[in-house]
């Protein structure tokens, strides 16, 4: 008796951490990645109409960090390859967050803890990725990589200006749904582990953008969020350098007040902020100061608006115009960009399929068309295109990579 009661226990247990590994990671991302269902503007037919023809680009969505296959249109989450197709974007940037601290916050937050870990494992990814940040973005190239490869060029990894063209070229020449692009960034180079020497591993796995610190002070600079809220280390400014020199596009998306400035004076290609806000409209610490956004503005960059609460303040199109409409105003439309975080954690009023309610919010908050145009795409591509070209004569120093199979 006493052994069929412990057979059964365990025969319970195994069960039960089947059901987990499956079931967990999608009950995770439903509670964290949200629409918040509130209502929404009516779509004119000469929104949509404008909407289609647009070329449009997202600077900043999580997508990879989540168990589920970017090319099948998910019941959860904010962005998949169906849907960005219904939305009609062009190219979209894929972050690869490797560490987040535990009960983060905006304000301050210490490097001891990781909430990715435990996301890491109840996902079951490989286990050279439970204990290393290099290799948890390493295997989102891969991710995005093996979806690419399997998408019978539906989904177009974009890694230089030959990529981006090709892109354009198939978008044109086709008759049904058009292809969508695909390029990595970094969401705060931690995952470097304190080696200048890894940026070159990144980079030959196609990222192509990336932003210095997360929401933890690292060994680069002060965060935002952080304990100190420091400026650039020695080992900062010197990845710094040579992202500018092998084509890696500075992001100051959540770097501190001192880092910023930092970067801003001694930049000597354009800057971005991804995703994010800006203070005149919410009033949020993460959220870009008119004096930052000017000094971003005179590097030539741009500020991708986001679409959730801490970024605007709302969730609503209109405060999303609103934001870009105050950029407009102090530096001009060529510096205003879409920087949505889908799939980053955030609570949004709609998913990358109902892009179109950002077109009909900047016509309703009277923008022109060809402004419309500049903010939905075409400054992104301005910036992408310069930024991912290497500085001449530029040379990568790779150390060995790991064998993803061990």
């Amino acid at each position: 008796m006493i052994r069929k009661i412990l057979l059964s226990l365990i025969g319970l247990l195994v069960i039960g951490t089947i059901a987990f590994f499956i079931l967990a990671p999608g009950m995770i991302e439903r509670d964290m990645n949200r629409i918040d269902g509130k209502p929404l503007p009516e779509i004119s037919a000469e929104a949509q109409a404008l909407h289609d023809t647009l070329t449009i680009v997202d600077l900043h969505s999580d997508t990879l960090l989540w168990k589920r296959n970017l090319l099948d249109r998910a019941e959860r989450g904010q962005m998949d390859l169906p849907r960005l197709q219904d939305g009609n974007v062009a190219l979209q940037i894929f972050s690869s967050v490797t560490k987040t601290p535990k009960d983060q916050n905006y304000d301050s937050n210490s490097a001891e803890s990781d909430n990715i870990t435990g996301l890491v494992i109840g996902q079951l990814q490989p286990t050279h990725t439970w204990d290393s940040l290099l290799q948890r973005s390493l295997w989102h190239g891969q991710k995005l990589d093996k979806a690419a490869e399997g998408s019978d060029r539906a989904l177009l990894k974009i890694s230089n200006a030959e990529t981006l063209a090709e892109l354009f070229e198939a978008r044109d020449a086709a008759t049904d749904t058009k292809p969508v692009g695909a390029m990595l960034s970094i969401e705060g180079l931690h995952n470097l582990e304190g080696n200048a020497e890894n940026l070159g591993l990144l980079f030959e796995a196609g990222f192509r953008m990336a932003s210095l610190t997360h929401f933890f002070d690292n060994e680069l600079a002060g965060s935002m969020h952080g304990l100190k809220k420091g400026g650039l280390t020695p080992m900062g400014r010197e990845v710094m350098a040579r992202m500018e020199q092998i084509g890696m596009i500075v992001d100051i998306a959540h770097l501190s007040k001192a880092g910023v400035a930092e970067v801003l004076a001694s930049a000597t290609r354009p800057v971005v902020s991804s995703h994010g806000g800006v203070q005149a409209t919410c009033k949020v610490n993460r959220n870009l100061n008119d004096n930052e956004i000017r000094g971003l503005a005179e590097t030539g960059g741009i500020i991708g608006i986001g679409y959730w609460e801490g970024a605007v303040c709302d969730t609503s199109p209109a405060a999303i115009a609103k934001a870009m409409k105050h950029v407009r105003d102090l530096v001009g439309i060529k510096h205003v960009a879409l920087g949505s975080d889908y799939d980053g954690a955030v609570t949004v009023r709609f998913d990358t399929s109902g892009l179109v309610q950002v077109t009909q919010a900047l016509m309703e908050a009277g923008f022109s068309e060809d402004e419309i145009r500049d903010v939905m795409g075409r400054n992104a591509i301005r910036v992408l295109t310069a930024g991912i070209m290497p500085a001449p004569a530029a040379a990568l120093n790779t150390p060995e990579a790991v064998d993803p199979a061990e």
